[in-house]
Parts: C-alpha cells; sequence; structure tokens
C-alpha cells in the first residue's frame, strides 16, 4: 500500500461516523482550556460566489505535512502535494515524504508520478494541482495542498492572469519556527534519514555523468553525496568516513540555508504581494518534540490556532457543520486548504 502514496493515487480508510467526529472536534474548539490559544485573526470578507483556499506556508521542517494531515481529519480533507522534489518518483527518504503510516488515511495526490529526470515546471504544477483540487471539490471533500515549493504556490495563486485566485477566496498560515530550534531540528532529521536509508537511497540514484541540475537530483541530499558516492569503491575506511560526514554536514548547511530563503519569500508574499498572512508559531512545538507532552503542545500551540483560523474564515462552527457530514451544503462552498512552503 505504501506504493499508493508514492505513485499520485488516493488511499481511502474508513473513518469515524460524521456525528462523532463532529461532537468530538466541536468540544476540541469550545473548550475552555483552549480558549488561551486562539488569538484574534482577522480574515479578509468572502466572496458566496467562490471555492475557498487555505494556504499554510513555512519553511523546511516546520510541520507542514503534519498539519495538513491533522487539518484534513478534521475537515474531511484529501492532500494534494506541491513539494517540487515529492511530485517526482523515488527517493522517499531523502526528499521526506510522508510515509503511509503518517498519513494516517488521509489520500495524498502529486506525491510521486513524475519521471525522476523529467522538468516539471511551475506552470505544469499549476495545472496538476487545479485539476486534483477540483476533483476533490467535486468530491464534496476539502483539496489541501500540502507542502512545497514557495514559486509553485505564487505561480497557482497567481498565474495565468490569477485564474485561480478569481475563483477561489485565499486565506494565508505561515507555520514559523525560530531559527536556532529549526536548525537543531533539521541536523536531527539530517541524522535520522541517514538511519532510515539515505546513503543506499542515493547510492540507487548515483550515476556518474548525472545531471544535478534537473528532475529529482536537484534534491539537497543528492549533490552532496557525490564525491562519496564517486570514491566509496576506492577510499580506505577512514577517508570513507570523513567523506560521508562531510557530505552530511553540507546537506545540513544547504538545509538550513534553505529555510533562510523560504522565510525571505514567505515574507515578501505579504510585503510586496499583498497576502495577508496569519502566523502560527511552532517554536516551542519542535523544541520539546522529544518529551511526553509533545503531542499536547503541538495540539495547542498549532493545531488549535490553525483550525480557528480556518473556522473563522469559513464564518464560524458552520463549516464544522458541514464538512463533518451534516450538512453537505453547496459545492461552490467547498473549500481547499492548502499547506506549503518546503522548497527543495
Amino acid at each position: 500500500m505504501a506504493s499508493l502514496l508514492c505513485h499520485n493515487k488516493a488511499v481511502f480508510l474508513p473513518r469515524e461516523p460524521a456525528a462523532i467526529r463532529f461532537r468530538r472536534d466541536h468540544a476540541l474548539y469550545s473548550s475552555d482550556d483552549n480558549k488561551h490559544f486562539y488569538p484574534f485573526f482577522p480574515v479578509q470578507p468572502l466572496s458566496s460566489t467562490k471555492h475557498r483556499a487555505i494556504f499554510v506556508l513555512g519553511s523546511s521542517g516546520t510541520g507542514k505535512s503534519k498539519l495538513a494531515i491533522d487539518l484534513a481529519r478534521r475537515f474531511d480533507g484529501e492532500v494534494v502535494n506541491s513539494d517540487k522534489m515529492q511530485v517526482y518518483d523515488g527517493l522517499c527518504i531523502i526528499t521526506n515524504k510522508v510515509t503511509l503510516e503518517e498519513s494516517v488515511g488521509v489520500p495524498h495526490h502529486l506525491l510521486g508520478g513524475v519521471h525522476p529526470d523529467a522538468d516539471f515546471s511551475a506552470a505544469d504544477f499549476r495545472r496538476a494541482a487545479i485539476v486534483a483540487a477540483d476533483e476533490i471539490s467535486a468530491r464534496g471533500r476539502l483539496p489541501i495542498i500540502a507542502g512545497g515549493s514557495n514559486s509553485y504556490i505564487k505561480e497557482l495563486v497567481a498565474g495565468d492572469n490569477g485564474a485561480f485566485a478569481r475563483r477561489y477566496d485565499c486565506c494565508f498560515i505561515w507555520v514559523d519556527v525560530d531559527y536556532p530550534v529549526l536548525d537543531d531540528f533539521v541536523a536531527e532529521r539530517v541524522d535520522s534519514m541517514v538511519e532510515q536509508g539515505l546513503v543506499e537511497e542515493a547510492r540507487e540514484l548515483f550515476v556518474p555523468a548525472a545531471d544535478y541540475t534537473k528532475g529529482i537530483r536537484r534534491s539537497i541530499g543528492v549533490p552532496e553525496m557525490d564525491r562519496f558516492l564517486r570514491r566509496e569503491s576506492e577510499a580506505g575506511e577512514a577517508e570513507k568516513a570523513e567523506m560521508l560526514a562531510d557530505a552530511l554536514d553540507k546537506i545540513k548547511a544547504n538545509t538550513c540555508k534553505l529555510t533562510r530563503v523560504q522565510r525571505e519569500k514567505i515574507q515578501r508574499f505579504e510585503a510586496e504581494d499583498g497576502w495577508r498572512l496569519h502566523r502560527v508559531d511552532a517554536t516551542l512545538a519542535v523544541l520539546r518534540r522529544r518529551e511526553p507532552v509533545a503531542g499536547r503542545v503541538w495540539e495547542e500551540r498549532v493545531v488549535v490556532p490553525s483550525v480557528e483560523v480556518v473556522r473563522r474564515f469559513f464564518g464560524g462552527i458552520g463549516v464544522m457543520k458541514r464538512c463533518g457530514g451534516v450538512s453537505a451544503g453547496d459545492a461552490a462552498a467547498v473549500a481547499a486548504i492548502a499547506v506549503v512552503g518546503a522548497t527543495k
């Protein structure tokens, strides 16, 4: 079943009854214990003739894919991947694709399906993402565009003379983590990837004459392994260990550089493009990820305020009734929740 997630196929698993899910989520939102986690988020007025789209932006490692899945479970959604390296087949570890276990039954689209050597442009993504989102909406479910290149997102919103923005009211959630905490997490995640098989995965893709400017080989974690893979068969153990350590240090450093570029691009969305961003600070959740309270902190600091933004965008608890299955509602009111930002 894991291959379904990596080949642009939807995976449908049984869900709890709608009435039970609605009562559970309604209790979460109305709990007195959680009220202090609800900052006021001003949202733009909606057009009744449009679909609705939620974009969740953030640097690599801030938890966008996890938040997308959490929102999909609450709002009966499906995820459309928008990470420019995860659209390709292969390199599930290096590109950090969502696993079957992590997806917990939430269908994913555009997670693989593109040949590793192909050129999948921002315009290609825009066309494919719109098709996927429209098909999901037509089924009465919520399209959730998750992960992603900021250039892809800019093209989706503004490309083709703003065709998407003319059809969708948009709300932007920015998941942010302070750099020292994020850098520590990035280093830890690379070490975890090595344990999962990063070196073996890079070795399987390695071709001495390969072009690192095209397709999936642009992924951070591939060019950095080149020197090690070229010399590992002839080098001694000490030299191999040194080359591997150097490659991993470069992967960590380049990922940290990427997070800075991503944040700058997100800030330009607001400063230059006029996108109103709702910032959610996930620093504490990432900082306490190893502690027994990690799940509760993630829920309180990231999920609850993000859900509140979505609820306010839809005008309150009515969206929960519709998405929970109590009332289907008008097809034109079906929302797209887009979670983006992890450009590779």
